[in-house]
């Protein structure tokens, strides 16, 4: 029989399948909607010790591609389909003494589900690893399963918060260090997509002392300009600035960063998250070596909490795992990272019969291939 429990960082999860860190998981009801849905974890909103405040209008949008003409707009279409999620929402207004008792509640009603607490402070200075510390004291001591740290979010105005800090090796590392040392349960380090060797943070954060990468977070992006008022789709006072691209059009990329990082790193832990709605996107990662997926967009449009997606995720795995049965698979260890070993260079992919390629170099000779002297 289909088994989808499973060890993540040496946590028991009744499924692989978490509601990702997002505007859903800002509430307590929210969270246990979730578990009450069937979701293996949730990961809290972000929670700091810095306040902030949001911008005043929407801040979570959904854009859509007409597939007659092509178009993608944030505006409600029939007949158009999903292409992807876009906000520009911070991390959590709520402080952590309001976070502390929720989620010592949630775990006390949900002792068999996973509750990971996602907090971010600054990096450089002692103080501000002292703020990461006293995030990682307080979520643990309220019962969090584990700890994930926030390098990713794409629109943070300090410079040293969210995904400049992803983007920094060393601060990847010391930051990760900094919780380490006041940590009693695993640490996850959710990575920015937005850097240009996201093995070298990978590398960093698992230095530091991480228990498991997750990625990617969404990626920096604009709206799209209305071209009838020539307005950005969302703004306020007619400014924006870079939010966050997820949902589906983020799927191929997302895969493509864990792709670097698996097979860098083929003895460590991962978490995908990116364009996953269903089971098959869900595959994708695990085939990759991921452990664990998270989903955030799908899950949005769907009763915020996705009960729809958490039942096709759970029964679209069970079946897959039945149909391969005959190969002895019945749970998910049994087929990770099957497909992680076929991604290659690009000069290693074989050409016609015949020809002579030497990925652009002379054979047997060092350096780009002479320039003809006809040029």
């Amino acid at each position: 029989m289909a088994d989808l429990s499973t060890r993540f960082t040496g946590i028991p999860f009744v499924n692989p399948f978490l509601l990702a860190s997002a505007p859903p998981t800002e509430s307590e009801s929210n969270i246990e909607r979730a578990f009450e849905a069937g979701w293996g974890g949730v990961v809290t909103k972000t929670i700091g010790l810095h306040p902030v405040v949001n911008v005043a209008g929407p801040r979570t949008k959904f854009l859509r591609t007409d597939p007659a003409t092509g178009r993608t707009s944030m505006a409600k279409r029939p007949e158009a389909a999903l292409m992807a999620s876009w906000n520009w929402e911070l991390i959590s207004d709520k402080s952590l003494d309001w976070w502390m008792p929720r989620i010592e509640r949630l775990k006390r009603n949900w002792p068999d589900r996973v509750l990971v607490a996602s907090i971010m402070a600054g990096s450089g200075d002692d103080k501000e690893f002292e703020h990461w510390q006293t995030l990682a004291r307080g979520v643990q001591e309220a019962g969090a399963d584990a700890i994930e740290l926030n390098f990713s979010c794409p629109h943070m105005d300090r410079v040293d918060m969210g995904s400049n800090v992803g983007k920094d090796p060393v601060l990847c590392s010391t930051s990760t260090m900094a919780v380490r040392q006041v940590a009693k349960v695993p640490v996850w380090v959710k990575l920015t997509p937005a850097t240009a060797n996201i093995a070298e943070e990978a590398e960093a954060t698992f230095l530091g002392g991480a228990s498991a990468i997750v990625s990617s977070n969404t990626f920096p992006a604009l709206p799209l300009v209305d071209p009838d008022s020539l307005e950005f789709e969302i703004n306020v006072d007619g400014y924006v600035s870079a939010g966050g691209l997820g949902g589906p059009a983020i799927l191929p990329l997302s895969l493509a960063k864990m792709a670097e990082m698996t097979k860098a790193f083929p003895d460590r832990e991962f978490s995908g998250i990116g364009g996953i709605s269903g089971w098959a996107q869900a595959l994708d990662y695990f085939l990759l070596g991921c452990g664990t997926v998270q989903v955030a967009t799908a899950a949005m449009l769907d009763h915020a909490i996705g009960p729809n997606v958490i039942r096709d995720l759970t029964e679209g795995m069970a079946a897959f795992l039945d149909r391969h049965a005959d190969r002895g698979w019945t749970s998910l260890d049994d087929f990770r990272g099957l497909r992680r070993d076929r991604i290659v260079a690009q000069g290693d992919i074989r050409r016609p019969s015949g020809s002579d390629y030497h990925g652009g170099h002379e054979e047997e000779a060092e350096g780009y291939a002479p320039v003809p002297a006809s040029a």
